[in-house]
């Protein structure tokens, strides 16, 4: 049976799938007006015309609910919490993003005030109902729903973490509208009341989205099982996508985290910083032998409090724009020219972008594009260089070079933020290169940084999906319990796992798995007392000297004799699913074959034009050195070796750059 990984971005959607032994990739053109077009259409390419029934398993990564969150193209949503408390996902915490921006002023929320309603009733700290459930404020809150012609409801009372009683009444009078409902006690289990609104509510706002592009989906490729890819790095149902969309929010980027953590271990790398350069933005994140989660993240300004992986972005992708600020300076994105219009050299850009620089450099083949699928235009680029170049007092070459030097720039602050200013240091991390982009910056971007060493997977363009097929399907479950540490035993903790545990082995097995492909990691958001942020903590051995381990080396110290205080315990049900093997070569030789060169061009190396060899990357065999300049051509990515770095092959195929030091 074919197995298919799919991820769609914001300028290529990718597909890379396995039918038997055989591997295949493919890439095709995003659109964004519809991303299911792009998806259905490449898997029928695959399929050589109509999909088959039975005859697959489908792993997908979406950018759709990302995008309704970005575009604020979400559904019409309401809000019902406590009487009194409705304005609670608007006031916030006293966080503010732009501090010293005197004309800043905060976007409308996504679900206004006149959408947001209060009920009657209240749960207690220790989950005790202090007043019953007000059946008549919540019918009045129905009615009012369904005159504002809302199609999702977001519902959020205090305490309900605790005793979800009267947000189940509430459901269920909600019922008679036919509209999505998400409830805070299903979507994130957890006390802060701020930050489980905000999830509850974005979880609506998407939902329906999702589940009409979902749906679009399932019906085209019928019978065929459909997975989608999860924030933390696992898969999960397509119905459990549609119900609890916002577990999908950085999707994509979580299965390139995951196949770069899967091929590093296999060929022997596992403190890793991913680089994941796209047409339209870059993703990076430290993988310190593990893959990093977090509960902090936010989109767009809204509070996300569910796992993710730890991944920080910025606006630097192939498609970013360059331009020059009205002090008369370079500037290059955020904003990207996407796949429509795309860069200049796709034939219908008329803005500058960081393809058309590398392009004009000659760090790309315009007759390989795509493996020749594309190619790619030169002579109108040639012109809007000149033009740009003339106001910005530059040469067309010293212009381009300049594009490539602020983007590296960018993207070396943001390695740096999950990094440097974390206590780690690049030097002793491999850089992992991956993206349609990545290959021809990473060189540069290692160097900036003093790093080592540069990895670049098989299929670099496409990894994001490979990490897809690579993934299990998991289940995060949570509760808050604010117990003091030093009060509770293991037996304590064991007793508060059980209900968690039991769910996630009743999900698990219905979703085919047996009992010893399941398993259950469990941490505990630990702090100090007093302290109002926690560090999630593996609950093995002495967690307390664990999470004093671990503050010393967020926060520089340590305080040992305070108590610590256990606020959330977290279960991640695990199922294990069958994944692609990876087999090393047996034999390794160094001489590059003559038939992987396919030419010469003239690249531009700092100012210095060079005769560089042009290689095809899948004629390479393991063992084979590389050293620079070269450009390495494939059809999912090019690869940029310069001058100061050696390319050699590893035995599984991937591509280990050496990078002198400067």
């Amino acid at each position: 049976m074919l197995i298919l990984g799919v991820d769609t971005g914001g300028t290529f959607t990718d597909f890379i799938y396995r039918d038997g032994d055989n591997w295949g990739v493919h890439k095709r053109l995003s659109t964004p007006d519809n991303p299911s077009k792009a998806v259905i259409e490449g898997i029928r390419h695959i399929c050589g015309g109509d999909i088959p029934p039975a005859s697959m398993n489908i792993v997908h990564g979406s950018t759709v609910a990302t995008n309704a969150i970005l575009e604020r193209k979400g559904v019409k949503t309401a809000l019902i919490s406590t009487e009194g408390f409705t304005d609670v996902v608007e006031i916030g915490r006293q966080n503010r993003a732009d501090l010293y921006d005197l004309g800043y002023r905060r976007q409308p929320h996504i679900v206004p005030a006149d959408l947001r309603f209060g009920v009657g009733g209240r749960i207690g700290q220790d989950g005790e109902e202090v007043a019953p459930f007000d059946e008549a404020s919540a019918r009045a809150a129905v009615e009012a729903i369904r005159k504002t012609g809302a199609e999702s409801v977001a519902l959020c009372f205090l305490f309900s973490f605790l005793e979800p009683s009267h947000e189940r009444a509430m459901r269920d009078m909600l019922a008679e509208l036919n509209i999505p409902v998400s409830a805070s006690h299903e979507i994130l289990s957890e006390f802060r009341e701020f930050e489980r609104t905000s999830t509850t509510v974005v979880n609506a706002y998407v939902s329906p989205k999702m589940s009409a592009y979902l749906t679009d989906l399932k019906t085209a490729v019928g019978n065929n099982p459909l997975r989608v890819m999860q924030s933390n790095g696992g898969s999960i149902s397509v119905d459990t996508a549609m119900s609890e969309s916002v577990r999908t929010i950085l999707s994509g980027p979580a299965g390139g985290a995951v196949g770069a953590m899967s091929i590093g271990k296999a060929a022997g790398y596992d403190q890793l910083i991913t680089f994941d350069m796209g047409g339209t933005s870059s993703d990076v994140a430290l993988l310190d032998a593990d893959l990093p989660l977090t509960m902090e993240s936010a989109i767009s300004g809204y509070p996300v409090k569910v796992p993710m992986i730890d991944i920080h972005t910025v606006g630097a992708g192939g498609g970013s724009i360059a331009s020059l600020d009205e002090g008369g300076s370079l500037a290059v994105g955020p904003e990207s020219a996407g796949a429509d219009p795309g860069p200049i050299c796709y034939g219908k850009g008329t803005r500058i972008t960081v393809t058309d620089a590398n392009l004009y450099l000659g760090r790309l083949v315009p007759d390989h594009f795509l493996g020749g699928e594309m190619r790619l235009e030169t002579e109108r680029l040639s012109t809007a260089m000149e033009t740009m170049a003339q106001e910005a007092g530059l040469s067309p070459q010293e212009l381009a070079e300049g594009i490539l030097d602020v983007a590296n720039a960018n993207m070396e602050r943001a390695i740096r933020v999950i990094s440097v200013e974390r206590g780690f240091d690049p030097r002793e991390f491999t850089l992992f290169s991956f993206g349609g982009a990545g290959g021809m910056h990473c060189a540069f971007l290692a160097r900036l940084l003093n790093m080592p060493r540069v990895f670049v997977p098989v299929n670099a363009g496409i990894l994001s999906a490979v990490g897809m097929l690579m993934a299990d399907v998991i289940k995060d479950y949570s509760q808050t319990v604010m117990q003091t540490a030093q009060d509770v035993t293991t037996d304590d903790l064991r007793r508060s796992f059980a209900p968690l545990e039991e769910q996630g082995l009743s999900e698990l097995r219905g979703e085919g798995f047996a009992d010893d492909a399941i398993a259950f990691e469990r941490f505990l958001d630990m702090r100090y007392a007093g302290q109002s942020f926690e560090i999630m903590v593996p609950m093995e051995g002495d967690v307390v000297d664990a999470f004093e381990a671990l503050h010393e080396r967020s926060y520089g110290y340590r305080n040992p004799g305070r108590p610590v205080e256990i606020v959330n315990i977290r279960l991640r049900a695990r199922g294990r699913a069958a994944k692609p093997e990876l087999t090393p070569a047996q034999t390794l030789t160094e001489q590059v074959p003559d038939a992987a060169i396919k030419g010469v061009q003239p690249v531009v190396f700092d100012g210095e034009i060079r005769e560089t060899r042009i290689i095809a990357r899948g004629e390479l065999l393991p063992g084979n050195v590389v050293p620079g300049p070269a450009i390495l051509i494939e059809y999912s990515s090019t690869v940029t070796v310069p001058p100061f770095a050696t390319a050699r092959v590893d035995a599984f195929g991937n591509i280990i750059m050496d990078i002198e030091a400067r």
